[in-house]
């Protein structure tokens, strides 16, 4: 049974399951803070991890695999969710490769009507650096509501670079003045704070969700 980390009442309308980026846990500060500001808003978030990554908390280190290779470990989140007792409507996504693998699985589960949208939030368009090694294929065709979060500084994705990708016209992007990868903004640049950011991420997917939800 996978293990998850709840934040928000069980009785919320709408609930947001979040998987974790490539290198950090599903309680990293960014994940932390991210799900607080949702429950917030009035989800009910629930946050996972990847096997290579709980093992981690016991000493072993293991490296990142392949992000299609956790499909599967992704689809068993969502069904020991439902086995849990979540049966509302159901947001999939995650941080960078936690996203990446959500919107791998998330027209099957979608077609099945297991879940009603996809959450990015900083999608790895490509690794840094190399901006040739693109992730997007298997947008061009997305069925699935989705929405994305980026920051304009993001080294995995910039503004100009995915303003000439083919995406899927379901795909919203909203994009975080001055954010990284972790969608921070530096304030005495850009003026905004994190916590600026994350509130207005919050009421987007409030709004997002209530439109694909209903």
């Amino acid at each position: 049974m996978t293990t998850f980390l709840f934040d928000g009442d069980d009785t919320a309308p709408i609930t947001i399951l979040l998987a974790h980026g490539a290198g950090a846990s599903m309680d990293s500060p960014s994940m932390n803070a991210t799900a607080k500001a949702l429950a917030e808003a009035g989800f009910q978030v629930a946050r996972f991890e990847f096997h290579y990554m709980a093992a981690r908390r016991y000493g072993h280190r293991k490296p990142p695999p392949r992000a299609e290779t956790v499909n599967p470990e992704y689809i068993k989140a969502i069904a020991d969710l439902r086995a849990k007792g979540v049966t509302g409507p159901l947001v999939i996504g995650g941080k960078s490769m936690g996203g990446r693998v959500a919107s791998m699985v998330a027209d099957e589960m979608f077609a099945k009507g297991e879940i009603s949208g996809l959450l990015c939030l900083g999608y790895p368009f490509h690794p840094p650096a190399k901006p040739e090694q693109l992730r997007t294929k298997h947008l061009a065709d997305l069925k699935t509501p989705t929405l994305i979060f980026q920051g304009t500084r993001d080294e995995f994705g910039t503004r100009d670079e995915v303003a000439g990708y083919g995406l899927s016209d379901s795909i919203e992007i909203v994009w975080l003045e001055d954010g990284d990868h972790d969608l921070k903004p530096r304030k005495s640049i850009s003026g905004f704070s994190a916590a600026d950011h994350l509130k207005t991420l919050a009421e987007a997917v409030k709004a997002w969700s209530g439109r694909i939800a209903s």
